[in-house]
């Protein structure tokens, strides 16, 4: 059912569109991380606007074990490219904080420091920040809110994660980076081992409503139910200046 070709076409016309009406002549700015997302996103700007127009940010914090994935990435798009390492940023906020993080926070952080760094770097090279979060993980909440769930435009937000690794394929992005297995980079597991089950098993069941294992499915209902808000706009106040007492 699905044509990767023709899906291709229009995500890569819809960028073109994007920024003749929100900032026709700017830079795609994008924070390479070396996996699937990043790199299919900024491939797909690379056709959209040429690679002159692409900038990758690569921010690993402190070491990062998979920094030369990211580096192929750019070399091989020929995109202009800045490393910031984001680690004294990350060290300075923690040891402001006057208590101890939680886990959680301890895990957020990062991403929310690299959100920060890419708009310092899109503000000042007339740049407009891509998201490259997939529906797959949009859809169990396996984002930071804020962080890599932040930008200006998203490409691959309604695309699985089984769909965005064939458009890298059709664009022809080396096969390591397409087909690499993505690690949560503190517990040393794999996004899979974290979340319970499969994307090829989670991809269908978007797609089909089709899933064989019950637990799986449970786990997947109760976090998508959980993390829904993330994909909403802010719940504001409503107020037309009418309310009396």
């Amino acid at each position: 059912m699905f044509d990767v070709n023709a899906v291709k076409d229009a995500c890569v016309l819809w960028i073109r569109q994007f920024f003749e009406e929100n900032g026709k002549g700017c830079n795609a700015v994008v924070g390479i991380s070396g996996g699937k997302d990043s790199s299919v996103a900024a491939a797909l700007c690379v056709e959209a606007l040429g690679k002159d127009r692409v900038i990758g940010v690569l921010m690993p914090c402190g070491e990062q074990a998979d920094i030369d994935c990211a580096k192929a990435l750019v070399d091989h798009l020929d995109i202009r490219r800045y490393v910031v390492n984001i680690k004294d940023a990350v060290d300075g906020v923690t040891g402001a904080i006057p208590f101890e993080l939680s886990k959680q926070s301890t895990t957020n952080l990062p991403a929310r420091i690299r959100m920060a760094t890419l708009y310092a770097v899109s503000q000042s090279c007339n740049g407009r920040v891509v998201n490259t979060c997939n529906l797959s993980e949009d859809w169990v909440g396996y984002s930071t809110r804020y962080g890599d769930a932040a930008g200006d435009f998203s490409p691959l937000s309604r695309l699985t994660v089984t769909e965005v690794k064939a458009i890298g394929r059709l664009l022809g992005l080396p096969a390591f980076l397409v087909d690499k297995v993505p690690i949560d980079g503190l517990s040393g597991k794999t996004d899979e081992e974290n979340l319970g089950f499969t994307y090829a098993a989670l991809d269908r069941y978007i797609r089909e409503g089709v899933i064989d294992d019950e637990e799986a499915k449970a786990k997947i209902d109760r976090l998508h139910r959980l993390n829904l808000f993330k994909l909403q706009l802010m719940p504001v106040f409503e107020y037309d200046g009418d309310i009396k007492a």
